[in-house]
């Protein structure tokens, strides 16, 4: 009898607790996960997906201050692939150690992602998504000028760096992942949103090209690429919810993706935070399988619908 085959993303701050950074700290983390993983692939067959805003952020801050001549800072799209590397290690380590405790036969894999993006999506026109420190108007202006780079203020601390966050249209290791899944190994894929490339239309040439892509709409559509029967959006808070943050929010349980729509038409979801994880299960959902939007804490009952945010087609 086959598993269910649950692709879960966890949020780009799920291995930072309390603030701390380190190495060390984040590890620590990955092995309360790599233990939950480890139980949960005796009934499914799992593939992980993980934010990386923190770790990519300190990344490229550690590549501006280093930034000379001789040793130029990296572009974004390779610091992408620098914090996948570094996010999935930490994982499949944790996951593998779990593995041996129990003395389960099973295996993970950490691939290096790159998601093909539309070079015509409107979003390289309106670069949105903040990135990196933050500036004074002064080296701002000089950024712009010196780099190119667009630079807006960020909620009057600030001026960052912001750039396109396209909407993902293709895995390009989507094979070598399902070929995996389906000998039984957990799979770390599309770490970040993935490595943004654009292909070209005759030759199929990739490009990396400096972006960000919603880690949330590339699990899903990894999710759906793969032919997997549950979405999983793992965040700090155990629901959805209306009117979130006032005395009179509601938690929501089951939902279709028309009562999804509904509420994202009442603008009920932020757009920096809840509103992309709610659009890629309801996207997710509309093909007649399940989206869910749940804490690491209540995962494990969601997945039997038992807690959490449950949208079903």
């Amino acid at each position: 009898m086959s598993k269910t085959r649950v692709v879960i993303a966890l949020g780009g701050n799920a291995l930072q607790r309390n603030g701390e950074v380190t190495a060390e700290a984040q590890k620590s983390v990955a092995e309360k996960i790599g233990q939950t993983i480890a139980k949960l692939s005796e009934q499914y067959e799992i593939v992980i997906a993980h934010g990386n805003g923190p770790q990519v952020g300190n990344i490229l801050i550690h590549e501006e201050i280093g930034n000379t001549k001789t040793a130029p800072a990296m572009p974004l799209e390779t610091a992408v692939a620098m914090s996948q590397g570094q996010i999935g290690y930490w994982l499949s380590q944790a996951i593998d150690n779990a593995f041996a405790r129990n003395r389960q036969g099973r295996k993970v894999v950490s691939i290096v992602t790159q998601v093909v993006v539309n070079r015509d999506d409107p979003a390289f026109r309106r670069p949105t998504k903040p990135i990196g420190e933050f500036y004074t108007a002064k080296q701002a202006l000089k950024l712009a000028k010196t780099r190119g780079w667009e630079m807006r203020e960020d909620s009057g601390r600030g001026y960052r760096r912001v750039v396109p966050s396209p909407k993902p249209i293709d895995i390009v290791e989507r094979k070598e992942i399902m070929s995996l899944v389906q000998n039984g190994t957990i799979v770390i894929a599309v770490g970040g949103g993935g490595i943004p490339v654009t292909r070209s239309k005759v030759l199929k040439i990739l490009r990396g090209v400096d972006a960000v892509i919603d880690k949330d709409l590339a699990a899903a559509k990894l999710a759906e690429l793969i032919k997997a029967d549950i979405f999983v959006s793992v965040t700090a808070v155990p629901n959805a919810y209306l009117n979130y943050g006032q005395p009179d929010q509601i938690a929501l349980g089951m939902l279709t993706p028309a009562e999804v729509t509904a509420h994202i038409k009442a603008g009920h979801f932020g757009v920096g935070s809840m509103l992309p994880k709610i659009q890629a299960a309801s996207s997710f959902a509309s093909k007649k399988r399940i989206g869910i939007i749940t804490s690491p804490e209540n995962l494990e009952l969601s997945l039997k619908r038992r807690a959490g945010t449950i949208v079903q087609g």
